[in-house]
């Protein structure tokens, strides 16, 4: 089916690049678009993968531990990539952080999170330090976050989906840093999904705009004195874009813009920078990032209401259920290996990220959570069990067994499947591949019996 481009957008794009550039972005459409990888550096700290992975080209210039993906490969059919070694991501995508800049030990915001990348390279960054909330509104789409938070092995986060109107109250002045990176028309993805363009209208920009506007309004309420939010879109007009920046900082003088330098992508000098994929290896992104004045008075000490609801989800008990108790984590951890603060919701076990005491959960009362930082463990009737996210946690020398399958052993664990390793000590198991942690086993009888969760396994 053939998805032309809408008469007004073409007049939009020669107004904005000229009609030889205009020429060049339309011939650009024609192309295959660019697709990449991004090691996880909680896995490899020093972005090198550790094993060879298919289709793995140049690095992204501006992006820590990111590789463009030649050809047609798949290297998303890996077991290792269900482990949490590499997350697939699109290029142009991957300079929103860079901008960001996170650093381990702050708090960190991303207000529109889903499905994951942003968060989970935000995550990489902060190497388990500091506290990372991670922000979906649309609950289905919060679901996807939060198993790609699990997958790729974060230990500080907390999943939220709420609207952001919900969270500024809860975090006034609280966070270092900001990412908003917001919906909008998706004209920088014509390329890569061409049915976008027939949901295009002329009148898509400015309702997104407003949108725009007032999902800033209250992120800029939760940012710090002296914080950084960077607020970007993938798509290229200017109403959404310039025109949302102008409208935002003439309400807010205590913001400004402030440069941009990335390797590989164009001069930010001016705050922001548009990603075009006639000029990149990568499709359409807008980049800009913003200061808080430190001048900016600090929030009060946060109080929560009386009478507010508990939090649903993460933080809530279930009705019925025997809250799980400290002692009670099973025996997989290596000797001397600890997980932080613990505290029991219901039947789960949960190590709070670092940055993020029990009194400061109040802040989440009345909102969806999904994930309070690692769950540690949860119960099965009569009996806990270690949590598929702790294992995603581990390195192998931080468990107190660990195995090695081969690539046709993990896929089939990772279906399902239970395992002849021989003999090994009877117990839970963390099972890898290449070195790369993919969930527990248990052995018993002479096999390890599969603890890979129903709902993650694949043919």
């Amino acid at each position: 089916m053939s998805h032309t481009l809408p008469e007004a957008y073409v007049a939009q794009m020669k107004r904005l690049l000229g009609q030889a550039g205009f020429f060049a972005y339309e011939r650009a459409l024609e192309q295959p678009y660019t697709r990449a990888l991004r090691i996880n550096l909680l896995r490899c700290p020093d972005g090198v993968p550790p094993c060879a992975i298919d289709g793995l080209g140049d690095p992204v210039p501006w992006a820590k531990g990111a590789y463009f993906i030649e050809g047609d490969a798949r290297p998303g059919l890996s077991p290792l990539h269900e482990g949490g070694l590499y997350y697939l991501q699109e290029p142009s995508a991957l300079s929103s952080v860079s901008a960001l800049n996170p650093q381990p030990g702050e708090r960190i915001l991303d207000l529109c999170a889903a499905p994951g990348g942003k968060s989970t390279q935000i995550a990489a960054l902060m190497g388990g330090q500091g506290v990372l909330v991670c922000n979906e509104p649309v609950p289905s789409r919060a679901q996807i976050l939060s198993r790609n938070i699990e997958r790729m092995g974060v230990i500080n986060a907390i999943v939220t989906s709420a609207m952001p109107d919900q969270l500024s109250p809860r975090f006034p002045r609280y966070f270092d840093r900001i990412m908003v990176d917001a919906p909008c028309s998706g004209e920088g993805m014509f390329r890569r999904q061409p049915e976008a363009r027939d949901e295009w209208s002329e009148n898509s920009p400015r309702g997104c705009a407003d949108r725009q506007m007032d999902i800033l309004e209250e992120a800029a309420k939760m940012l710090a004195p002296g914080g950084v939010m960077v607020y970007s879109t993938c798509t290229f007009n200017d109403t959404e874009n310039e025109g949302v920046l102008a409208r935002f900082l003439a309400l807010h003088p205590e913001f400004s813009l402030e440069p941009i330098s990335l390797p590989g992508l164009p001069d930010g000098s001016r705050g922001y920078i548009h990603l075009y994929p006639h000029e990149i290896r990568g499709e359409g992104h807008f980049v800009s990032r913003l200061r808080l004045s430190d001048d900016v008075p600090p929030a009060p000490t946060y109080a929560p209401s009386l009478g507010k609801k508990p939090a649903r989800g993460a933080d809530k008990p279930r009705r019925g259920a025997k809250p799980a108790s400290i002692p009670d984590l099973p025996p997989v951890l290596a000797p001397g290996v600890a997980l932080g603060d613990l505290y029991a919701a219901g039947d789960c076990l949960w190590a709070l990220p670092q940055g993020f005491p029990q009194e400061d959960l109040p802040r989440l009362s009345g909102l969806r959570v999904l994930r309070t930082g690692l769950l540690a463990a949860h119960t099965e009737g009569k009996r806990t069990e270690p949590d598929h996210a702790l294992a995603m946690a581990l390195t192998p020398h931080q468990a107190a067994c660990t195995a090695e399958l081969t690539q046709e052993q993990a896929l089939a664990y990772q279906a399902g499947e239970a395992l002849d390793l021989g003999e090994l000590e009877s117990g839970y198991t963390l099972l890898c591949c290449q070195g790369v942690p993919l969930g527990f086993g248990k052995q018993a009888g002479g096999v390890m019996k599969n603890h890979y969760p129903k709902g993650l396994r694949r043919r």
